[in-house]
């Protein structure tokens, strides 16, 4: 039995027979560590019961700890350059396909329809690119697929704004689109001494759950999050000064968002981020009341 495709000096023979070399673009850093790599799956609480998407295989390092534990795995690879190294890594793994392409534009349903049975929860386990986090994580979340879970490897600073509370610095529009509609929780975090290349900065491994009822009630969610976004565009100022460069500055405008600041006891001196998710749900309702 070979060595895990993690170790380092698997890791390397590959990549040197492959003459493969890494795009900075596509910010690839491969994990050389299958202790690490083995605690995911644990994190993802991976199973036979469960079909599992993975996103940005590299050369299937934690494909391979996937694949020994899940029923079914499908990796998106967005560099075609890698398909023959995951063709040879993974050849010992039958109930593991890869398929080329960006995540962010395939058609996830109709993936999982003709690669899934249906029998099986679906997970998400990936160690996902640094620049391209939070579309990801968004598209993941906004995807009209129930997900028994997603867990995922992201820069330690966005997993803290992931997790942050209010009256925090790195709570913000994020926590709060994530935290209305997913539990969220770091499990655990990981040195960048462990890739090849060495990121700059530290990771963490974060799952997130649907919750069954969003945090707080919402009539118009598009309105919400325009509310929110706006809400954080300049930190430093104080809640009034974001939402009139947000409505707009007139008489009648101002009226109206004293009007809505009152009924729901929030303060124009306050700032976003001393905001709870349900206030911002007030917050939204009591500003469509108001006719904003």
């Amino acid at each position: 039995m070979p060595d895990h495709i993690a170790t380092p000096s698997r890791t390397n023979d590959i990549l040197r027979r492959h003459g493969f070399r890494f795009k900075k673009s596509l910010g690839q850093n491969f994990l050389t560590n299958p202790k690490i790599l083995s605690n995911i799956v644990a994190a993802a609480a991976v199973s036979a019961a469960d079909d599992v998407i993975e996103i940005g295989p590299g050369i299937g390092a934690l494909t391979e700890f996937l694949a020994t534990a899940a029923h079914q795995v499908l990796a998106l690879e967005i560099d075609p350059r890698l398909l023959p190294v995951l063709a040879e890594t993974l050849a010992p793994y039958p109930n593991t396909t890869v398929v080329e392409g960006d995540v962010l534009k395939a058609d996830l349903a109709t993936l999982i329809a003709t690669h899934f049975d249906g029998q099986h929860a679906i997970k998400v386990v990936a160690n996902l690119p640094y620049y391209i986090t939070t579309p990801i994580l968004m598209h993941l979340i906004d995807a009209p697929i129930d997900f028994a879970s997603i867990t995922v490897m992201m820069q330690k600073e966005v997993a803290a704004r992931l997790t942050a509370q209010p009256n925090s610095k790195d709570y913000g529009s994020l926590s709060i689109g994530v935290q209305q509609h997913m539990d969220v929780a770091v499990a655990f975090t990981v040195s960048r001494t462990a890739f090849v290349p060495a990121p700059n900065v530290d990771s963490a491994i974060v799952t997130l759950t649907r919750r069954a009822t969003p945090r707080a009630a919402v009539v118009d969610q598009a309105a919400f999050d325009r509310l929110v976004r706006g809400s954080f565009v300049a930190r430093r100022k104080t809640l009034w000064n974001n939402l009139t460069s947000l409505y707009g500055k007139s008489d009648d405008t101002k009226a109206k968002l004293t009007t809505a600041l009152a009924a729901v006891e929030i303060a124009p001196s306050q700032r976003a981020e001393q905001l709870s998710i349900a206030q911002f749900a007030a917050l939204s309702e009591a500003l469509r009341t108001a006719g904003l």
